[in-house]
């Protein structure tokens, strides 16, 4: 069992910057691939990021590739979103998920490859 809490979520002007922040419980994080997914009002859940245990292999969407990046440490168990150049269209919930795996497969954008979730924190861009 994996509990995720997330936090650093807020209210911020566009084209400033946030860091989100992922701590999860358990003994072996490591063993788990990470992602942050998000949704904002009326649309669906959205794939962000993912990274895999060993922090080796990341992905991104294309609507934050460049301006987002994810990062893990896995001594203290937590996994990162740094945001910048935010934008209006970034405002979400932003949740955290673990893999039961340490490797992220080729449907690793897909919501059901992650098997626990966080509660998520609000992210909103003001124009």
């Amino acid at each position: 069992q994996v509990q995720l809490v997330e936090s650093g979520g807020g209210l911020v002007q566009a084209g400033g910057s946030l860091r989100l922040s992922c701590a999860a419980s358990g003994r072996t994080f490591s063993n788990n691939a990470m992602a942050w997914f998000r949704r904002a009002p009326g649309k669906e859940r959205e794939f962000v990021t993912a990274i895999s245990g060993g922090g080796g292999t990341t992905y991104y969407s294309d609507a934050v590739k460049g301006r987002i990046t994810i990062s893990r440490d896995n001594a203290k168990n937590t996994v990162y979103l740094e945001m910048n150049t935010l934008k209006p269209e970034d405002t979400a919930v932003y949740y955290c998920a673990a893999a039961s795996r340490m490797f992220l497969r080729t449907t690793y954008y897909y919501p059901n490859e992650y098997t626990y979730w966080g509660q998520g924190t609000q992210v909103t861009v003001s124009s």
